[in-house]
């Protein structure tokens, strides 16, 4: 349920639903977020999920914030259609000129290699919610012993289609982008397409994601 409503700006409302990163929290976001995105509310121009937050932007001229408080309030979530959750498998590649962290993270977990991919490839993936690049998936939850800081200096570029993981999360770069991730592999699998204008995104908030090692072979030959 939603901790606090308050203002974000002049033209935003913050949903807050508590501090931590989970599930079923995660899941109360969603509900919220597809309930009133099928309301489809005169003045709400944009929704925006997150771990464990709404933020919805609106017009000011069409609505207010008092009145979109008390429409959020008044909200029956139970009634909020079923989450649509799909599961999704990601093909990876792990070959050396892919994973360009895997030294550093044997480093850091005191693991192998073939360790570190037992453990990554063994897990499926909750998708928490999808931002910074577009279509970008964020997902969780890794083991403790799999959990590690981002890259003390960022990189400029990271390559389009790696797959990184940082504290509880992995994630995939869609497009080439500077980040601080540790990158352990590369999908070869198109993750966002922009001439999609629905669903753009191949994993969306709710899916359930497993990852496939591939040879550099299969990787190189791949068609989507």
């Amino acid at each position: 349920m939603i901790k606090n409503i308050s203002n974000l700006g002049d033209a935003a409302l913050y949903c807050d639903f508590g501090k931590e990163v989970n599930k079923e929290i995660n899941s109360e976001v969603i509900k919220y977020f597809e309930k009133l995105k099928d309301l489809n509310i005169v003045g709400i121009n944009n929704l925006t999920p997150s771990y464990n937050k709404l933020i919805i932007s609106f017009d000011l001229n069409k609505i207010n914030f008092k009145n979109l408080k008390k429409i959020i309030e008044n909200l029956n979530i139970n009634e909020a259609k079923r989450i649509s959750s799909k599961k999704i498998e990601i093909p990876i590649c792990c070959d050396e000129s892919f994973s360009l962290d895997i030294e550093r993270l044997e480093k850091k977990l005191n693991l192998d290699r073939n360790k570190i991919f037992e453990n990554f490839f063994k897990k499926d993936y909750f998708c928490y919610m999808i931002g910074f690049i577009a279509g970008m998936p964020f997902l969780g939850d890794l083991d403790n012993n799999m959990r590690v800081k981002r890259l003390e200096t960022p990189r400029v570029k990271v390559p389009k289609g790696s797959v990184g993981l940082t504290e509880q999360f992995a994630n995939i770069y869609t497009f080439e982008s500077p980040g601080g991730w540790n990158i352990v592999g590369n999908t070869p699998l198109k993750i966002f397409n922009s001439t999609k204008e629905v669903r753009p995104n191949l994993v969306n908030p709710g899916d359930i994601v497993t990852f496939k090692k591939i040879s550099l072979e299969t990787y190189n030959s791949f068609d989507e």
